[in-house]
């Protein structure tokens, strides 16, 4: 679905796979409504994460309609195919081609401490801390390493305190926060049972 066009809204930008969607987004996301006090969150679900084998990667369709039945009655979140419309293939391209589209809007990327671990394998990774806030949730076994790693070392003078989270979207990059919330242990590789990343 096209994102709306309304101004002015905080929203946050899950990105991914979604090999299948399942309930830890939907918790990460809700997490983040009431956390990050934002009116929104869009999921990007990608065509082809470059990081990812094509093997065992269903096909976009079918990706996109198992994120719009887990968020089925979730008013405020998204499921979008923006990285489609907008024919990038990076976050990197992908947040900036946004905050260029939608001007008005507060944009904060969200992701679980286990993409913090490896973001540095990203293409152009520090842009996309310097075009937009970013918000890290606990994820079960990963948590302690991703606040070594080398994403967090390169930006740790910009983390802001949790308790400033309520306020992230309205900050200028680069300020990110580590957000220590109840987690979810769903993830797509456990569903699909493959071994491959979710």
């Amino acid at each position: 679905m096209a994102a709306p066009s309304r101004r002015g809204r905080r929203i946050g930008l899950l990105g991914g796979s979604f090999n299948p969607a399942h309930e830890g987004h939907l918790h990460i996301s809700r997490l983040a409504l009431r956390r990050l006090r934002l009116d929104q969150v869009w999921w990007l679900v990608s065509p082809q994460n470059p990081l990812k084998p094509r093997h065992g990667m269903a096909a976009y369709a079918e990706r996109i309609a198992s994120a719009e039945a887990v968020v089925a009655g979730e008013r405020r979140i998204k499921v979008s195919d923006l990285e489609v419309k907008l024919g990038t293939r990076y976050t990197a391209d992908t947040l900036a081609a946004l905050v260029r589209r939608y001007r008005h809007h507060r944009f904060v990327w969200i992701m679980g401490a286990d993409n913090l671990v490896q973001i540095s394998r990203w293409q152009r990774w520090t842009s996309i801390f310097q075009c937009v806030p970013v918000a890290v949730f606990a994820r079960p076994s990963y948590s302690f390493r991703a606040l070594s790693a080398k994403a967090a070392r390169r930006f740790a003078r910009h983390k802001v305190a949790a308790r400033m989270a309520g306020r992230l979207s309205m900050m200028r990059p680069p300020a990110w926060v580590f957000l220590w919330t109840r987690t979810h242990a769903q993830s797509a590789t456990r569903i699909r049972g493959d071994g491959v990343g979710g």
